[in-house]
């Protein structure tokens, strides 16, 4: 894996997605790489009171995080188990796969800011050793 994580998005990033156009629906895929062991360092307040694995941690992230979900009217299209490329990198693989379909680009930063949703979104941060998340428009 890349020595270095990716586990937000950075200001530039924000302003390019924002600012790139799209008017109708957006697909998120997320490849997700786990902490062995989930770091609730930055977010004691939701740490469970035993150890728990970072695919443990991502499961509590999604099982808060869906109703906001679909409250912003998004929709899981995908949800999978990943490996090794076929194409692509051999040093590089991905424990999960996501899609995550938003109605546009104001509907998920709407998601993305809703302070119920940040409230659990630490689990998120306490499961992942890594991430890319590639928003796409359907052509």
């Amino acid at each position: 894996m890349n020595p270095t994580p990716y586990l937000d998005a950075t200001p530039e990033a924000g302003k390019a997605f924002y600012l790139r156009g799209s008017t109708g629906p957006i697909v998120m895929l997320n490849l997700l790489k786990f902490n062995e062991v989930a770091d609730y360092t930055a977010f004691p307040e939701l740490a469970p009171e035993t150890e728990i694995s970072g695919q443990e941690a991502y499961r509590l992230y999604m099982k808060h995080t869906l109703p906001y979900l679909e409250e912003a009217g998004a929709e899981v299209l995908f949800s999978g188990k990943a490996g090794s490329f076929l194409i692509g990198p051999e040093s590089e693989s991905w424990d999960m796969v996501i899609l995550v379909k938003h109605a546009s680009i104001q509907q998920f930063l709407a998601f993305a800011r809703n302070p119920g949703y940040l409230q659990g979104a630490g689990h998120r941060t306490a499961a992942l050793l890594d991430s890319r998340l590639l928003p796409m428009d359907e052509i």
